[in-house]
């Protein structure tokens, strides 16, 4: 039974991770001719904006930093100390693996990119890297990295 509540916590936060694809909803555009291609997946940032998340947690990042941290504690000491432990490792698993989920569901960047062929993209990610509107980016599996 625990193993399957386990099994099903970590495919929840393995899914739950996963990232939007690039949307073209709502700033489509035709292509624009004059711009010289400098590789097949670049582009330009036109904007970036941030999207604000609710930063919720179902709870299981709890139930897994207190089952991680249970396993750890358990490992220290003997007696009534090792079950202090334990005890402490759960706790303090639990509030860590919260405050994870919470900022997983934080906020993100919608980045607006005009590629060299014409296509308007939109990414979002979680992570700037560095970029601003006006970057110079390439694209790749629905991420903007800068091209240095």
């Amino acid at each position: 039974m625990k193993v399957r509540l386990i099994f099903a916590a970590a495919i929840t936060i393995a899914l739950s991770a996963c990232a939007s694809g690039p949307r073209h909803d709502g700033y489509s555009g035709g292509y624009d001719n004059t711009s010289a291609s400098r590789c097949g997946n670049c582009g330009t940032v036109d904007r970036i904006e941030q999207i604000q998340g609710d930063r919720h947690s179902t709870g299981t990042g709890a139930i897994l930093g207190g089952v991680v941290g249970g396993v750890l504690g358990n490992q220290v000491g003997k007696g009534n100390g090792k079950t202090a432990a334990t005890v402490a490792g759960v706790a303090v698993g639990a509030v860590v693996g919260n405050e994870v989920e919470k900022n997983q569901n934080g906020s993100s960047f919608d980045i607006y990119v005009r590629m060299d062929d014409g296509r308007r993209l939109i990414l979002n990610q979680r992570d700037l890297g560095g970029i601003s509107a006006g970057s110079y980016v390439s694209v790749e599996n629905n991420r903007a990295r800068l091209v240095r």
